[in-house]
């Protein structure tokens, strides 16, 4: 019997590529899959556990789905329920739970998707989950795609979950990858962005690295250019930036993580790069692709950032070529190193430094906008207004584009002039070309 499903992800952009996998399983059975907020038989939820908010918020998100569909059958899977999974079965209404390895299987591991008497807890141990691709649309035009080609992290950052909640490393055959590539395009995607729990850990079974899928990448005939999610800094390696200098395929836009800008944290955070490392690194970034957009995720308030050590990685901010932040509030997560540290930073201290990056971030992706206003840049049109007779995409930099242009198809790639920035986005023209 048909069934309506509906998904609500939290968490990242390979969480989101997942839920859209399990989605696709449900439709091959002759499921319904239909909007959050409509009447649903089944609700997933797939989690995070990066933030205690994000553990918070499935509680609330289960409460929300109910309101909705009082009798709907509810699972969450995902990060948290596999590190916690009797806790999440203790929120009312949760029907049942999934780990990892089991939640592509749960079209087959529930019989009757009614509620449940007795909540079930369907959590297996991480240690040999295999890879499983997933890709997910990452705009609504369906111009743009999350391609995960690697999961999984065996790093020891003292703050992090992510090894327990994902498991070990593992890849995406290589052999695989450009039949994925061939779908994407004959969908109409025209950018892909290759993601994974930790990219530039990427290597398959017959030993081909990350540099290896950037250049198989960078030679293959689809015309679709690609993206970098987000790619530790110790794993840029010179030999990727090389290829993408000169890449006709890969845009110039990089989001390296930092998480302090305080050598001293760090240490205490076991990051595997000094800030010397980095500020080497997108300094030869810039010096070689001057208009690259660099973006940076940060860390406030981990144990021992004294105001010192803070005021160290603000400074370190302002004067590089960062483009803009992705900054995290530190939240306490059972289980980590972190957790028992001295040093706690109170909590009104962490959201005052938190405000303070995000309003440098604001002013950094202002100055990086100004510096494209001018210029000629190359705009993926992802959705049209109507209201506004504008169309809104992406330079292949990065700049969040509206402009005006007549004719254009879905996937065209079109060249921009660029005229005012509203620090938010960047007007600009359609040119012929």
């Amino acid at each position: 019997m048909s069934k309506k499903v509906s998904f609500y992800n939290l968490g990242c952009k390979v969480n989101l590529a997942d839920i859209s996998r399990i989605g696709r399983q449900f439709e091959d059975l002759g499921h319904k899959i239909v909007d959050f907020e409509a009447d649903s038989d089944i609700v997933l939820i797939n989690t995070c556990t990066v933030t205690h908010k994000a553990d918070a918020d499935c509680r609330k998100i289960v409460r929300r789905a109910l309101r909705r569909s009082p009798e709907a059958f509810i699972g969450v899977l995902g990060c948290y329920a596999q590190l916690n999974p009797n806790e999440v079965i203790k929120i009312e209404g949760v029907d049942a739970v999934f780990g990892q390895n089991e939640k592509y299987n749960i079209p087959t591991l529930i019989q009757s998707f009614e509620k449940q008497e007795t909540p079930k807890i369907l959590v297996g141990n991480m240690s040999d989950i295999p890879f499983h691709t997933s890709a997910v649309s990452d705009n609504a035009g369906r111009t743009r795609a999350v391609f995960k080609i690697q999961d999984g992290c065996e790093y020891n950052c003292t703050y992090c979950t992510i090894p327990n909640a994902r498991g070990g490393f593992r890849s995406m055959e290589f052999d695989k990858i450009t039949e994925q590539i061939d779908k994407f395009y004959e969908e109409g995607f025209r950018e892909v962005i290759l993601a994974g729990i930790n990219l530039g850990e990427y290597e398959s079974k017959t030993g081909k690295k990350f540099v290896d899928v950037v250049r198989l990448l960078d030679e293959y005939p689809a015309d679709i250019r690609y993206r970098i999610s987000s790619i530790e800094p110790n794993l840029l390696k010179p030999e990727i930036i090389d290829i993408i200098e000169k890449s006709k395929k890969f845009v110039h836009h990089f989001h390296i993580p930092l998480q302090s800008g305080s050598q001293e944290v760090l240490m205490r955070m076991k990051r595997r790069y000094r800030v010397k490392n980095y500020e080497k690194l997108i300094n030869d970034i810039k010096i070689k692709m001057p208009d690259t957009c660099l973006g940076a995720d940060v860390i406030v308030g981990f144990p021992g950032e004294t105001e010192e050590r803070f005021q160290e990685t603000y400074d370190f901010i302002k004067n590089s070529p960062i483009s803009y932040l992705h900054v995290f509030t530190y939240s306490e997560r059972k289980g980590t190193v972190a957790v028992e540290m001295d040093g706690v930073v109170a909590h009104d201290i962490r959201k005052e430094r938190t405000n303070a990056l995000r309003e440098l971030s604001d002013i950094k992706l202002n100055d990086f906008y100004n510096s494209q206003v001018t210029k000629v840049r190359e705009v993926l049109p992802e959705t049209y207004i109507e209201s506004s007779n504008l169309w809104r995409g992406h330079t292949d930099n990065y700049v969040n584009v509206a402009f005006s242009g007549k004719n254009i198809e879905r996937g065209q790639k079109v060249k921009v002039l660029l005229t005012n920035n509203y620090q938010t986005y960047v007007e600009g023209s359609m040119i012929n070309s």
